[in-house]
């Protein structure tokens, strides 16, 4: 069986692995702490609602069968509670079948969750979360050596992810070719971090040369993943750089640290491999099956690729296992920002006293400067980016975010940064208005002290009172 072992990624299958739960740990952990607010039974958009209109086999979850936000609140914290033992290499303690059965318990939980999610949880990490997860299930532990096929199919989601971004750059916005969508990128984006500031003011011939190596990583390198060692692992450590420059630059949920966690399957790390006896034949039986069925689903992504009309972030299947990805295939020249605000007064009056609601991550009082939250996810933060871009993608959630905030909902409450009014005295109306935003130059910083300016553009809900 030395074909189907190699040994030399012992500790490549280590790294992985621990990093691998550290983000599954993570994405419980959002669950856990926001869910009733977006999908509980009193959420803006409720699972119970979700489950009577879409059938199982279109969105398999365990809440298909049964729901209560007690019920999810255990599926989420007995999630962070398996990520915790797989962190502290509990599956290694396992006979090799118990071990791949500990590590399809936070796939199968995710999925569920995923599935549920709507809104929520339609970003292309969720998806790749749950691929990487379950091709982890057939990683092994430390009774036998890492399986080349397994090995294999993780440099090929790594190359996905990578070249596809690429792909949709190159077709997408024209700036990408021009290479000046630095100049505009760092201030638009959905959720800057404590950095982006800085990233934006360097000099135009640093974004023009950070485009053009970007281009390289994404649409060259991923090619040498497949070259045999030392260059796959100078390949993946040219992608695991980047993916750390995008770290510094924003804050993009886990998607920059799954991408570093697959990379790092691809390096021969110099240690010397344990003895370990051979793989079972079932064992081998199963990796090949599987590996053989995720081939063939491939087809779906590489026709995607190749297309002209080339996707971002799409699921072929209902449990994730093959998917599609891609970011700012179009990059944002003016930022926008929704401000949401309240006022006690019994009849609202553009002289009334409004009082401004502070979100956690998204870009509010001028002179609050960015936080860093990555790898956690903010997720009510990140759509109120997409409100702003159009109304339409607010249309599910948006009124229901009002009538929870006139309510004085405290799980509502709690995703935000401040309420400027307490859950017992709610305001009487609710009102947002959308504002263009902008970084101040380093003359406007040192003057204000803000990183921001901002300009009123015009109503985006008007006053609105409780029903």
């Amino acid at each position: 069986m030395e074909w189907f072992s190699a040994s030399g990624y012992w500790l490549s299958r280590l790294v992985f692995q621990r990093g691998l739960a550290g983000l599954y740990l993570i994405a419980f952990l959002t669950a856990a702490l926001q869910f009733r607010a977006l999908i509980g039974e009193r959420g803006m958009l409720p699972v119970p609602e979700f489950v009577e209109r879409v059938p199982f086999r279109r969105s398999p979850s365990l809440f298909h069968r049964y729901y209560s936000d007690r019920f999810f609140a255990v599926c989420a914290w007995s999630g962070c509670a398996v990520a915790v033992a797989l962190l502290a290499g509990a599956d290694s303690l396992l006979p090799l079948w118990g071990g791949m059965l500990l590590w399809l318990v936070p796939w199968a939980l995710y999925l569920s969750i995923v599935n549920v999610g709507q809104t929520w949880y339609a970003f292309g990490w969720e998806s790749l979360l749950l691929e990487v997860g379950f091709l982890a299930v057939f990683l092994g532990n430390d009774e036998v050596a890492p399986p080349v096929v397994v090995l294999f199919l993780l440099r090929w989601i790594l190359f996905r992810v990578e070249f596809g971004a690429g792909l949709i750059k190159m077709r997408g916005d024209e700036c990408w070719r021009r290479l000046t969508c630095l100049d505009h990128h760092h201030e638009t984006q959905p959720m800057p971090g404590p950095l982006s500031w800085f990233f934006h003011r360097l000099p135009k011939p640093l974004h023009r040369a950070e485009v053009a190596a970007n281009h390289v990583t994404q649409l060259v390198v991923p090619f040498l993943l497949f070259a045999p060692q030392p260059v796959a692992t100078v390949a993946a450590s040219l992608m695991i750089v980047t993916q750390l420059w995008l770290v510094l630059s924003g804050n993009f949920a886990w998607l920059n640290w799954v991408t570093i966690v697959l990379a790092l399957s691809a390096v021969a790390f110099p240690a010397d491999p344990p003895a370990v006896p051979g793989p079972p034949l079932w064992y081998v039986v199963v990796v090949l099956a599987v590996s053989a069925l995720l081939l063939a689903l491939s087809r779906q992504p590489v026709r995607n690729m190749l297309s002209r009309r080339q996707v971002m972030n799409r699921s072929f299947d209902p449990l994730h296992l093959v998917n599609t990805y891609g970011a700012f295939g179009s990059v944002s020249r003016i930022r926008y920002e929704v401000v949401v605000e309240g006022t006690a007064d019994e009849v609202p009056r553009r002289e009334s006293g409004w009082r401004e609601y502070e979100f956690k991550g998204k870009p509010g009082d001028p002179r609050r400067w960015p936080r860093q939250f990555a790898p956690y996810h903010l997720r009510l933060d990140w759509m109120m980016w997409f409100a702003a871009l159009s109304p339409g993608y607010a249309g599910p959630w948006f009124g229901a975010l009002v009538e929870r905030l006139l309510e004085g909902d405290r799980d509502t409450l709690k995703l935000l940064r401040r309420s400027p009014f307490p859950a017992d005295a709610p305001p009487r109306h609710i009102r947002a208005r959308l504002f263009r935003y902008r970084y101040t130059t380093w003359r406007e910083l040192r003057e204000t002290g803000a990183c921001w300016e901002r300009t009123y553009v015009r109503e985006f809900l008007p006053p609105t009172r409780k029903r």
